[in-house]
């Protein structure tokens, strides 16, 4: 037989103080917890939206990043002709460009930030179709002109519609528009004319990267092979949502890290806290205990039926921490992008598998928290109880 539930709804409502402070300090784990996992989420799905699978990335071999790899270019013309590369016009769907980062004053801080600066062609904007100009204009091919992503658009000095900032010294760019990519991570960066990067940062002759459209996702293991196999090259090939998933592991992985590591050691005081509440709430209620015991309840029974309410507890309060965690997601965040040690815009992404080990974080505590209490309290003796 079974205590009813009601009983251990009755218990928490009688003891407001002590169920407060307990769901309180869970709830603030669970928050930290599910913020932390929201931010590499985010860090994620910045990143990878970025990526199309029937894109291929080439970079030269070893590096890990556009930022490390050179290609001559006469190697574009190679790489745009091999097997599986889509064509258009009876012309192949394909470009390269050049990635470089600078720094620039912030606003409403003191320092600079790095922005990551993209040389780009006509055919950049074919390979991209999500990205839409929201204001503005796009920059004229061959000119000074340069357009901004809207993440980063307020966030530095001179980085705004109409407003001018120095590519390299002596070397001002105007911003004449503002593009959006579904909040992927070109809207973190500044797109400026191939060949006007080139000249300002003695680049010429060469890009960091060669990006191509397939046929299908499928010509890809046909276009990586044609790629690789030439070593006079010193090329490799990956698919451009693999490159962008790898590009967030570093990020990914640290706010991961210190995110449960912060919330390790908040969790360790909320199961002190949550087991401190049940042994005081066990000790005010022995005359309870031995009264159960007499009405034939087994000491099993009194074991589900308190471990069953701190699981409860820790459950109210994981409920609670993931309200102000759900509500993160309108926020934006910037933070350096460890793969190109530029300024990186993302939000924090409630993912269902988020939310889920969050709450089930909670309910661990609980179990964790309250098993030793519900251990003592259904060892309890009936006379003693009932004496005390």
């Amino acid at each position: 037989m079974m205590i009813p539930l009601r009983y251990n709804i009755r218990s928490l409502m009688v003891r407001k103080a002590t169920t407060a402070a307990a769901t309180l300090g869970i709830a603030l784990v669970v928050f930290v917890l599910a913020s932390a996992l929201m931010l590499s989420e985010g860090v994620k799905e910045t990143l990878s939206s970025a990526g199309r699978e029937d894109i291929a990335i080439v970079l030269r071999k070893g590096s890990d990043a556009e930022m490390g790899s050179t290609i001559e270019d006469p190697q574009i013309g190679l790489i745009k002709s091999m097997s599986g590369v889509k064509r258009e016009s009876d012309q192949p769907l394909g470009t390269g460009e050049v990635v470089i980062v600078i720094a620039l004053e912030k606003l409403g801080a003191e320092g600079v930030t790095n922005v990551l600066v993209r040389g780009v062609t006509e055919t950049s904007h074919k390979l991209r179709p999500d990205v839409k100009i929201v204001e503005g204009r796009l920059p004229s091919p061959g000119s000074d002109e340069v357009m901004i992503g809207r993440a980063i658009r307020g966030r530095i000095k001179g980085v705004e519609l109409n407003q001018s900032f120095d590519l390299k010294k002596n070397r001002p760019v105007k911003v004449v528009g503002v593009f959006e990519d579904n909040g992927s991570s070109y809207e973190s960066e500044v797109w400026a004319d191939l060949d006007n990067v080139r000249a300002s940062f003695g680049r010429q002759g060469a890009v960091s990267s060669v990006r191509v459209v397939l046929d299908s996702p499928a010509s890809f293991d046909a276009f990586q092979a044609g790629v690789e196999s030439d070593k006079r090259l010193g090329l490799m090939a990956k698919r451009e949502t693999k490159y962008f998933e790898e590009q967030s592991q570093g990020t990914s992985i640290f706010l991961t890290f210190l995110g449960g590591l912060i919330a390790f050691f908040f969790s360790i005081g909320a199961m002190i806290g949550a087991t401190i509440t049940m042994y005081a709430s066990i000790a005010n209620r022995q005359r309870e205990i031995g009264t159960l015991r007499a009405l034939g309840f087994s000491r099993f029974s009194i074991l589900i039926c308190f471990l069953f309410e701190a699981v409860l507890l820790s459950l109210i309060g994981g409920l609670l921490g993931l309200v102000p965690a759900i509500f993160m997601g309108s926020i934006e965040l910037s933070m350096v992008n460890f793969a190109s040690w530029s300024e990186l815009v993302f939000r924090f992404r409630p993912t269902p598998e988020v939310l889920g080990i969050a709450v089930g974080s909670a309910v661990v505590m609980g179990i964790l928290g309250g098993f030793l209490p519900a251990v003592r309290a259904a060892r309890t003796s009936p006379l003693a109880a009932m004496r005390a």
